[in-house]
C-alpha cells in the first residue's frame, strides 16, 4: 500500500513539473491521470465503522448534533422499521439509503453489513426510537462484527430506561434492566419470583394491554407496598410520571384509562432489609412448613406447591430460620 501511494506521489510530481515547463502537452496530462487512477485501485479502502446511533424517543431536540451529523455521513442506514426511521431522517432534512434490519431478520443481514464494512462502507445503526439493542434488534450483528475484527462507535442519546429512573426518586447506584416481562401469566410470575430477593433498583418495560396484569402480578410477589414509578410517554406531549406504591400505582393504573396508554417505564425498589422477601404466599407456605420440617425439604415442597424459583425459595428460607434464631428484645 505504501508503495503504491509513493509510485501515484512521484507519477503526479512528474506530471506537474512538465506541465510547469511546458515540456508535456495535454494528451501527456491525460495519460498521467489516467496510470494515477490506476495506481489508486489498488490501494486497499480501510474498513469503514459501525455506528450504533441513539435517536430521539419523542422529542426531536433530543438527538444530539452528532448524531445528525453521523446519519448525514453514513454510506448507509440500517433500521428496525424503515418507514419510520425515513420520517425521522425526512424531519432532518435528510436522504438516505435505509436497510431494514429486525429481529426477524438480522441473521440474514448479518453477511450483507459486514460486507459494507470491509469495503469500507460507514453503516449507521438505529432502532425506533432511543437506543439500539436495549430492547431492540442488534446484539447479533455487533456480535458478529467484533468477531470479524471490525469495529463499532457508540454515538450516546436518549434512553426510556435511563430517562425513567433519573425521575424516579430511588436508589440509582445500582439498578438492573429486565426490558419486558414474559407475556404469560406463568412465565412472567416466574420471572418476578426471581427477582424478588435483588435488593439493585428494577427497570422494567411493560406494554399497555399488559400493564394491569403486571403490575397486578408485582403487588402479590414483590410485595403492595415497594416504592416504584411508572413513566408514560416520556419526552412527548403526553407525559406523565406517577410515583407511589405499587398497589397504589394498580389501582391508579385500574381506574384511569390514560395511565395503560402510550410507551410504558416502571421503575421498582429493590428488596430492602425491611420489605418483603417475595410473595406473601410463599413466605407463608415456608413458615408453615419449616415449622415441621427440615428446611431443605420445606424449600422443595415450598417450590411445588408455589412454582417459585428453587434458588429464590431457599434464599428466603435461610432468611427466615435466621430470623428465627435471632433472640428477640424480650430475651435480653
Amino acid at each position: 500500500m505504501a508503495s503504491a501511494r509513493v509510485a501515484i506521489r512521484t507519477r503526479w510530481r512528474a506530471c506537474a513539473e512538465g506541465v510547469a515547463r511546458s515540456r508535456i502537452g495535454i494528451w501527456d496530462v491525460f495519460e498521467c491521470l489516467d496510470t494515477v487512477e490506476r495506481l489508486q485501485i489498488i490501494v486497499p479502502k480501510p474498513p469503514g465503522m459501525l455506528y450504533v446511533v441513539a435517536t430521539p424517543i419523542g422529542n426531536l431536540e433530543d438527538l444530539s448534533p452528532r448524531a445528525k451529523r453521523i446519519l448525514e455521513e453514513a454510506d448507509v442506514v440500517l433500521a428496525e422499521d424503515t418507514r419510520h426511521s425515513g420520517r425521522l431522517l425526512a424531519e432532518l432534512g435528510l436522504s438516505k439509503s435505509l436497510i431494514s434490519l429486525h429481529e426477524h431478520n438480522e441473521a440474514r443481514r448479518v453477511p450483507q453489513v459486514l460486507e459494507r464494512l470491509r469495503r469500507g462502507d460507514d453503516v449507521a445503526l438505529v432502532c425506533d426510537a432511543g437506543t439500539p439493542l436495549i430492547s431492540d434488534p442488534g446484539y447479533r450483528l455487533l456480535s458478529k462484527v467484533r468477531e470479524a475484527g471490525l469495529s463499532a462507535a457508540p454515538i450516546p442519546g436518549p434512553c426510556a430506561a435511563v430517562a425513567a429512573l433519573s425521575v424516579a426518586g430511588l436508589a440509582s447506584d445500582r439498578f438492573v434492566f429486565e426490558g419486558f416481562l414474559p407475556e404469560r401469566p406463568a412465565p412472567r410470575q416466574a420471572r418476578l419470583h426471581g427477582l424478588s430477593g435483588d435488593p439493585r433498583t428494577l427497570i422494567l418495560y411493560e406494554a399497555p394491554h399488559r400493564i394491569q396484569a403486571a403490575l397486578g402480578d408485582m403487588v402479590q410477589i414483590l410485595g403492595p407496598q415497594r416504592q416504584a414509578t411508572l413513566a408514560r410517554e416520556l419526552t412527548k406531549r403526553f407525559e406523565t410520571v406517577y410515583h407511589g406504591t405499587l398497589e397504589a400505582l394498580a389501582a391508579r393504573v385500574a381506574e384511569d384509562v390514560d395511565a395503560r396508554r402510550g410507551e410504558i417505564v416502571i421503575v421498582v425498589e429493590g428488596r430492602t432489609g425491611s420489605g418483603p422477601a417475595g410473595s406473601d404466599e410463599l413466605e407463608r407456605v415456608l413458615k408453615v412448613l419449616m415449622a415441621e420440617l427440615p428446611l431443605k425439604q420445606a424449600v422443595s415442597l415450598a417450590v411445588k406447591l408455589t412454582g417459585a424459583p428453587r434458588n429464590h425459595a431457599y434464599r428466603l428460607a435461610v432468611d427466615l430460620s435466621r430470623d428465627e434464631d435471632s433472640p428477640s428484645e424480650e430475651d435480653h
